[in-house]
């Protein structure tokens, strides 16, 4: 992977960049005529001037090619080396106090009586976001200027958190936000509380996602993210008698202050349908449902860096046409809005359940509107970046697609689709460039977990791509055959049923005779060899001939009698029920592996499995693809601003704030292990973050829980494989031990301990939302028992999200990840 670093341009190119891009945003040199208030020019220089301190850091725009060299410098650098540009001077509390008053009366999103909470953190946030469209279109700008090869991050899923802390945290404004709300007579604590967690994932998968974004900003990657803007997230859980409870999430009840709706960036999504062949051979897809994905635009800013880069959500609508008015004037109101309602559905909630088969529809709509609108998107970019004369040859030269788990998996024959029927390439050209771009990220190695799609499905919803899926299916079994040969025919067998992409699905016309066993001549079995079974049966068959000519010989002429059988308990010969066929299927991790260039876990014990038994087929056939990519987080997020007084102590030991960029510096704290002065201030941190859980437990459960007994904690997603249950159990194992006990001997063995759980259970997972019941029944008893006291608690945090994390996590003492 290269590091660039360029020059600075001549003649003030970045200047200029950058004043165009203030303009574009906050241009208010118009006139205030058409009956609009005219504003008055030094209430507008307040947000004209307004621009970001310089930073120290110089930093290196990277490319994710390594093909390509050519040296470039940091955006704020070229600013303040360019002759041409206006000098940039430190925010004070004072202008950026004159900006969230501003925006509290020019972009209201409430009524002008008060500035209470609500109010002052739309307008904070909006006062921020302006500071990031500046540096979010200097980074576009040069993007589109140096045509870099940029890398697009496609996940079903982004738990962001809360945004107001972040951003201005990473762009040094933390103190003077603090004290221009205070000059407005509110808390930056407090008002930043008012922000709701974005509602856009629930697991590890989402968290790694905004974590890789945080790092690709900072480090200057070239990047994107690519998601669906869920208008009800996952589900806010609420815990009641009965245990778990799902109601709708409210993130965007009072709108997002952070994105930037892109009416002009709609594409379209279609459905259904089918596909007609023309004279030329060319594959049309026509008819159908058609919907459209709009863009909505949210920055995302680097540390101590002017790079901010761009999470794309897609959002669903049907054209106003769709509305049929005259259904509707005739009263049949709900059939009127039918289209409408259906294209706004796919981005209502994430994960919609699956257990019917509109909510396994509704999942595959939501994946491939994410897959077709984000690809749609990259190939205009491409296509504009390359001027005139597009060389498709070069596409994998400038993009790179990463899926993150198997939603997305539909890049795939999408990207095979456009480029053939939209776009006139071959099948091996398309091929070849799709391969090259695409790569995958796994998530888990448990085989019932790997994602699959029935086939009849598919074809119904999507019925080029499954062509497309065939068609690969059909070059993998090719490949096979060439790899493996056909003298061994059991072992070829083996590896065309784990390896193929579609599952239970006989093989193409070109394959029929490849395992076809010759018959065996049948042999003669001697009597004394036959089984016991056959033996029965010859017995029962005798036995009922007999019967039958009894039957003959007592039944008069033209008349009936009663049978022998129907008059006796005797043994009815049992008709075998027919087997079901078992159900076609597209397994898409297997075509991910076939169309991507990379594979990778996210560790390397995972990224081992990956190879010696998930996909180690694929792995023999293809070392060159399997990699790893550890998983990291932020030590922004979760150290310097989560964690703000051990980030003090962190500083204060190593000397300076290097460790917040490079965490390879964290390792200077080990010669201080023993340091006495360490350790006191070290624990006092620990305790004033147990404190603030304490809070947030009475708060959300009413328990009480004292910060001097050590937190254990286990906070992930509710799941059978994430052992909660076996935790839970190991608790009341450990409480019916105690019970056993005098008060001496309780108090002699056992640490005072809070055992603390929070995560969600899928609406649909009935196991799991069992073990949520189950352990907020067992802290019922324990929590009430006045033999234990605070020797032990148990206590389930209802909503986990990141925001009650970055709480959590600072103040645990013991964080439990069982396997």
């Amino acid at each position: 992977m290269a590091t660039w670093r360029y020059s600075t341009m001549p003649g003030g190119a970045e200047a200029v960049s950058s004043r165009n891009a203030v303009g574009r945003f906050v241009d208010f040199s118009h006139g205030g005529g058409g009956g609009r208030r005219v504003i008055k020019s030094d209430q507008l220089m307040l947000i004209r001037k307004w621009q970001l301190r310089p930073v120290k850091r110089s930093f290196s725009v990277r490319n994710v090619s390594s093909e390509q060299q050519q040296k470039v410098k940091d955006l704020v650098t070229q600013q303040q080396e360019s002759p041409g540009s206006y000098n940039p001077f430190p925010p004070d509390a004072s202008s950026i106090a004159s900006s969230i008053k501003y925006h509290s009366e020019f972009t209201p999103l409430f009524s002008p009586e008060k500035f209470d909470p609500p109010k002052a953190f739309f307008a904070t946030a909006q006062s921020i976001r302006d500071a990031l469209i500046i540096n979010w279109n200097a980074t576009y700008d040069y993007y589109e200027r140096l045509n870099v090869k940029q890398a697009y991050y496609l996940s079903m899923e982004f738990l962001q958190g809360r945004a107001l802390l972040n951003a201005i945290g990473n762009l040094g404004l933390t103190g003077a936000y603090a004290e221009a709300l205070s000059k407005l007579g509110h808390n930056l604590e407090n008002i930043a509380s008012q922000e709701p967690d974005a509602a856009l994932g629930n697991g590890g998968l989402g968290r790694l996602a905004s974590c890789f974004l945080d790092s690709l900003a900072t480090l200057n990657y070239p990047a994107w993210g690519y998601g669906l803007r869920y208008r009800y997230g996952l589900f806010k859980q609420r815990i009641t008698k009965d245990g778990q409870e799902e109601v709708a999430e409210n993130w965007l009840e009072m709108s997002n202050p952070w994105e930037i709706v892109r009416n002009d960036v709609a594409y379209p999504i279609k459905f259904y349908g089918k596909v007609l062949t023309d004279s030329d051979g060319k594959k049309h897809w026509i008819g159908g449902e058609d919907i459209q994905a709009v863009a909505y635009d949210v920055p995302i800013p680097g540390y101590e860096t002017k790079t901010t880069i761009n999470l794309r959500l897609w959002s669903t609508k049907a054209p106003s046409g769709d509305f049929d008015l005259s259904v509707f004037n005739s009263g049949k109101h709900t059939q009127a809005a039918e289209a409408l309602y259906n294209a706004e559905k796919i981005c209502y909630v994430l994960y919609p359940g699956d257990e019917s088969l509109e909510g396994k529809i509704l999942r595959l709509k939501q994946q491939y509107t994410l897959c077709s609108a984000s690809l749609q998107d990259i190939i205009a970019r491409f296509e504009r970046r390359s001027g005139a004369k597009v060389k498709w040859d070069e596409f994998p030269d400038k993009v790179a697609v990463q899926m993150n788990d198997t939603h997305p998996t539909l890049c795939i024959p999408e990207l095979m689709r456009i480029l053939i029927d939209v776009k006139g390439l071959s099948w091996n050209e398309a091929w070849n460039i799709t391969q090259r771009t695409v790569a995958y990220t796994n998530h888990t190695v448990l085989p019932e977990a790997l994602e699959k799609w029935s086939l009849e499905l598919m074809e119904k919803l999507l019925p080029r791509h499954m062509e497309i899926i065939e068609m690969v299916d059909e070059e993998l079994i090719r490949t096979i055959v060439s790899e493996h040969g056909k003298a061994d025919s059991n072992l070829l067998e083996k590896k065309l049923k784990q390896m193929r992409i579609l599952e239970n699905v006989e093989l193409p016309a070109a394959f029929s005779d490849l395992l076809v066993k010759p018959k065996k001549s049948p042999v003669a079995v001697p009597s004394d060899e036959l089984g016991e079974s056959e033996e029965e049966e010859e017995a029962e068959a005798e036995a009922e001939a007999e019967e039958e000519k009894e039957e003959e010989k007592l039944k008069p002429a033209g008349g009936k009698i009663k049978s022998v059988k129907e008059g006796t308990q005797g043994k009815k010969k049992k008709i075998p029920e027919p087997v079901p066929e078992p159900p076609k299927l597209v397994r898409m991790a297997n075509l991910c592996v076939v169309g991507g260039h990379a594979v990778n876990g996210v560790a390397a014990i995972h990224s081992e499995i990956v190879k010696d038994e998930v996909f180690n087929d694929f792995f023999q056939l293809w070392p060159e693809k399997f990699q790893n990519k550890t998983n990291g987080v932020t030590p922004r997020r979760w150290i310097r601003f989560c964690n703000p007084e051990l980030s003090k102590i962190i500083t204060r030991w190593t000397g300076s704030e290097d460790w917040v960029l490079n965490t390879e510096k964290l390792s200077e704290l080990r010669k201080f292990a023993d340091n006495e002065d360490l350790q006191i201030q070290w624990r006092a941190a620990k305790r004033s973050n147990k404190l603030k859980v304490a809070s947030l437990i009475k708060e959300r459960t009413g328990y009480i829980v004292s910060p001097d007994s050590m937190f254990d904690i286990q906070v992930k997603r509710i799941h059978e494989y994430k052992r909660q249950l076996l935790n839970i159990l190991g608790i009341v194992y450990r409480y019916k031990k105690m019970k056993e006990m005098s008060a001496s001997e309780r108090k002699k063995k056992f640490v005072p301990r809070v055992c603390i759980f929070g995560g969600k259970a899928f609406a649909t997972y009935v196991q799991a939302k069992r073990i949520v019941k189950f352990i907020t029944d067992v802290g019922a008893t324990v929590n009430h028992d006045p033999d234990i006291g605070d020797l032990l608690k148990v206590i389930f945090v209802p909503d986990y999200n990141v925001s009650v994390a970055e709480l959590l996590i600072p103040a645990s003492e013991l964080s439990q990840h069982i396997r």
